[in-house]
């Protein structure tokens, strides 16, 4: 599967996230109650602030997914871990599913995010840290090759905080490449 980035305009996009993040499924976004308005604004500063930038992800010309890379010394986390020369910071939202969801598309469309990092001069780990109740995306980043380094207190949540290096999300494709999907792993 192929996919390909464009920059999010949250003049031209904040309509269409919207419609992404006030629904159940997103909850760890903390956007539930979010109006446009609040997309808008929320994605004008990320996209202002030069440490962090989001970009809409296509599949086949239809928008699917949002990714959002940043900087991990210029965000809280600066104060959780010690940030090393190479980090980078990494959220992904997948677009509800049009039709009949396919099996493995989040899992492509996080290596697609993961491959276009590690592709930045650079860059030599993907840093996550999402809410520890969300426990579908612990399961899908320990299959891309993520390694958690525990708990970590954030402003917003409490996190697992976990680390991908180039090299572990290699041997997480290969061992991904060899093993078929089985019904019912639509991650």
């Amino acid at each position: 599967m192929s996919f390909t980035f464009r920059c999010f305009d949250p003049q031209e996009d904040a309509q269409l996230l919207h419609g992404w993040v006030t629904r159940p499924y997103a909850s760890f976004w903390g956007m539930l109650n979010a109006t446009v308005e609040d997309v808008t604004e929320e994605y004008a500063k990320i996209q202002s602030s030069g440490h962090h930038h989001a970009l809409l992800g296509m599949d086949d010309g239809v928008p699917a997914f949002l990714m959002e890379e940043y900087l991990p010394a210029s965000s809280p986390l600066n104060a959780v871990y010690a940030v090393q020369p190479g980090d980078i910071g990494m959220h992904l939202l997948v677009a509800p599913p049009q039709g009949t969801p396919r099996n493995g598309f989040t899992a492509d469309v996080m290596g697609s995010v993961l491959d276009r990092l590690f592709q930045k001069p650079g860059v030599d780990r993907v840093v996550v840290e999402p809410d520890v109740r969300n426990t579908k995306i612990h399961v899908l980043n320990a299959r891309l090759g993520f390694e958690p380094a525990g708990e970590v207190t954030l402003p917003e949540k409490q996190a697992l905080l976990s680390f991908c290096t180039r090299e572990s999300f290699e041997s997480a494709r290969a061992a991904r490449s060899s093993t078929p999907i089985h019904q019912g792993a639509a991650l």
